[in-house]
């Protein structure tokens, strides 16, 4: 079969050190931590106290306040990142056909805000049944892949993916394999997230997931350091405009960087620790890079899974060792959750974001926070403290998530 080749021709984002992707890379460039007190509710009786938080999102500057309140965040997040993307990458009427463009678009939790806050009332009115009419649309996961689609009037495939952590990263692997097959000319494709709320902090940290540095926010999140005590929750969004490329040539897009491989695995090992060797990200790396069809020592750079927790950042080192051998201590390694905390589900899509800007600027984010050396841990470059120019070729953008689900997506400078 002849397969078609895969393009980024836009990008936007919505986070918690960026409301915008200027913003956002610049912030990843300077090492800036999105981390601070929770303010979305009083977390005097939770443990975690602290959280990355999106600022200054004002929904009434993009929705008029009866639209608004039919959404939950989650959605508006979406919603506002992939205007910005698909503006980005100056599709409009009159470059392409609607009903050949899709929207395939993750999410681990989906509305958990919506749906915390009515089943609370529920609860206080005394189990009276007084429901909004938008509750189910605005929990479902899948309601913000028809809202882009809606606003937009794209008429091709439209779904959700859900795989925890790595949801956006399978979202992005879809939109690759639907791309290649012809079925589509574009997809708009990314993540969501908005759960910083009681329910989330209550639930992440009865798990002893999360990490408890309360007077110290900024320094918390610290994948790789040897004392990392674990995630810091955060929230946002990340849209990237695919595009078969022929098609983004014919309209004379701008190109970011090549699609070139999606690997995916499963741990088959527990429902929340990743398997101690890394073997399903072993996998999953391994495969995005022979669908490349770029050899082991091509790869320049890394942005890891990397989510300060203590097990898995041990397994993934584990892993990238092995795949790579000798090769693997010329990688650029980073972990941009250092500074934007974790997203969950719209993790992978603001990761394959900063890792497609790392080819495109010739400069690799920095791994903040680090300040000792874990014994436990591969010794690599994990490009500590400072962002390191470089002329990056090849990369891979790695995303992982509760249940064993693994996804690596291959990017390479376009030529």
């Amino acid at each position: 079969m002849n397969l078609k080749r895969v393009v980024v021709t836009g990008l936007g984002s919505l986070t918690p050190i960026g409301n915008d992707i200027a913003t956002m890379w610049q912030s990843m460039l300077n090492g800036v931590s999105g981390a601070g007190p929770i303010t979305r509710f009083n977390p005097a009786d939770f443990k975690c106290k602290i959280a990355c938080e999106v600022k200054e999102f004002d929904p009434t500057n993009y929705f008029d306040r009866k639209e608004a309140r039919k959404l939950d965040l989650f959605s508006q997040y979406g919603l506002v990142a992939s205007e910005e993307a698909i503006n980005d990458s100056g599709l409009t009427d009159d470059n392409v056909d609607k009903s050949r463009v899709g929207v395939i678009w993750g999410s681990g939790n989906g509305g958990v805000n919506s749906f915390q806050d009515e089943v609370s009332e529920y609860v206080r009115g005394g189990n009276i049944p007084r429901f909004s009419p938008f509750f189910c649309t605005r929990m479902i996961s899948n309601i913000c892949a028809g809202l882009i689609s809606i606003k937009h009037g794209f008429r091709g495939p439209n779904y959700c993916t859900v795989a925890a952590c790595a949801s956006s990263a399978a979202a992005i692997s879809d939109a690759f394999n639907l791309l290649r097959l012809g079925k589509a000319d574009v997809i708009i494709a990314g993540g969501s997230e908005a759960a910083v709320a009681e329910c989330s902090i209550g639930g992440f940290g009865s798990m002893q997931a999360l990490s408890c540095r309360n007077d110290d926010p900024s320094t918390a999140s610290r994948p790789f350091d040897k004392d990392r005590d674990g995630f810091v929750l955060a929230e946002g969004a990340g849209a990237l405009v695919l595009e078969e490329l022929e098609h983004a040539m014919k309209r004379g897009a701008k190109i970011y960087a090549e699609l070139t491989g999606c690997g995916l695995s499963a741990d088959a090992f527990h429902i929340t620790a990743s398997h101690p060797d890394g073997q399903g990200a072993y996998e999953a790396m391994k495969l995005a890079i022979e669908e490349s069809g770029m050899s082991l020592d091509d790869v320049d750079h890394i942005n890891t899974h990397g989510t300060s927790t203590p097990i898995g950042d041990i397994s993934e080192p584990k892993a990238i060792s092995r795949l790579f051998g000798e090769h693997a201590k010329s990688i650029n390694l980073n972990s941009t959750k250092s500074m934007t905390g974790h997203l969950l589900g719209a993790a992978g899509s603001v990761e394959a974001i900063a890792t497609i800007l790392a080819i495109k600027e010739g400069i690799i984010p920095p791994t903040i926070n680090h300040f000792t050396d874990d014994p436990k841990i591969e010794p690599l470059n994990f490009t500590f403290n400072k962002a390191v120019k470089r002329d990056v070729r090849f990369a891979l953008s790695n995303a992982f998530g509760f249940g064993g689900h693994n996804v690596s997506l291959a990017f390479r400078k376009f030529e």
